[in-house]
């Protein structure tokens, strides 16, 4: 990539950062029963969403992989997971954040939060397992073995709360589930 297109990229990601930043801490409206509490919302569920959608790409990478055998395909799949093991601890830290004043604990073994932890820990232990084969070939063999594996974890934490009683909040509902 070229170092104009890198400043121009880096450039609108501030823009993004510092746009999203005033609309969630200064222009959205403060809300009635939660308070400023309501605003970690804005932060905690991208956050979720954005690591759903990199596993998500890590399985899609690792199928693509098995069927390949290219190793682009596996740089695509460890990139996914440090982006969404990344982005699931910002999930699970602002998810602690807000449960303390609101819940009156930072963790409860609520199924939903507890399987994110789960989820968190799978896709540590893809990087572990990385990290422990050394022969890149088998190396992304196993790997993509284990992205496909551990990615039915995923659905599994995005269906929580609608499939189990939990104190955790279901944000969109629809009939279709």
């Amino acid at each position: 990539m070229s170092f104009r297109w890198t400043t121009f990229l880096i450039l609108l990601s501030a823009l993004a950062i510092i746009g999203g930043l005033y609309m969630a801490f200064l222009f959205a409206p403060t809300e009635a029963t939660m308070g400023d509490v309501q605003r970690i919302f804005y932060f905690h569920v991208p956050s979720a969403w954005v690591g759903f959608f990199a596993f998500f790409v890590t399985f899609i990478a690792s199928i693509a992989y098995l069927w390949k055998g290219d190793l682009k395909w596996d740089r695509l799949a460890i990139s996914s997971v440090e982006i969404g093991v990344a982005f699931m601890t910002m999930a699970i830290i602002t998810g602690s954040i807000w449960a303390r004043p609101v819940w009156n604990t930072w963790w409860t073994w609520d199924p939903r939060l507890t399987l994110s932890a789960v989820v968190w820990l799978i896709y540590i232990a893809y990087i572990m397992l990385r990290a422990a084969v050394e022969n890149p070939a088998r190396r992304a063999r196993f790997a993509a073995v284990f992205g496909i594996a551990g990615f039915a974890s995923v659905p599994l934490d995005f269906f929580a709360i609608r499939w189990w009683r939990t104190i955790h909040p279901v944000i969109f509902e629809s009939k279709g589930f």
